[in-house]
């Protein structure tokens, strides 16, 4: 499969080296669950960006045209692609939202049950309310932690971009 990597003439069999390598970083940084591994996954992806960029920007200094140019901003895209990656993971829920959802929960299920005192209620009425609430506040807890949790959503993209490298 031919990539952006290809422009850079010179050093394009290094560069789709360390694009491989980036890759399973990438993958490695996904498909863990031990946040001690953390640290060595960012020190080896940073490592790894580097050598990269380091390579694209001797190409565009040697030929600066709008054919290394166009790797160039390739090569921009991935990093940048890791970074906001980064940030939307580390952006959770803030705890006032936590705790309103939580007030919500506990009130409507106090309305539920004064409301219930009145009329002829089942029991297994009166726990759909509070089963729906506290299901819902553990599915958004789980999305917002995404390494942790029961709901485990795989690189799909990444996975793809592995097995068309593959011969």
């Amino acid at each position: 499969m031919p990539t952006r990597a290809e422009l850079i003439e010179r050093d394009a069999d290094a560069l789709k080296a360390l694009l491989k390598d980036y890759l399973a970083q990438r993958l490695h940084y996904y498909q863990t669950r031990d946040h001690a591994r953390l640290g060595d996954i960012d020190a080896a992806t940073a490592k790894i960006e580097d050598q990269m960029w380091k390579l694209v920007r001797g190409a565009a200094r040697e030929a600066p045209n709008p054919i290394t140019a166009f790797a160039v901003a390739g090569m921009n895209d991935v990093i940048n692609s890791q970074g906001y990656t980064e940030a939307a993971w580390r952006n959770h829920i803030p705890l006032g939202a936590w705790g309103l959802m939580i007030i919500i929960a506990f009130f409507s299920s106090l309305m539920q049950g004064y409301g219930a005192r009145t009329r002829k209620a089942r029991m297994g009425l009166l726990l759909v309310v509070p089963l729906t609430v506290s299901l819902s506040l553990t599915l958004i807890a789980d999305i917002d932690s995404p390494r942790s949790g029961i709901i485990r959503v795989a690189p799909q993209n990444l996975l793809s971009l592995e097995a068309s490298l593959k011969p």
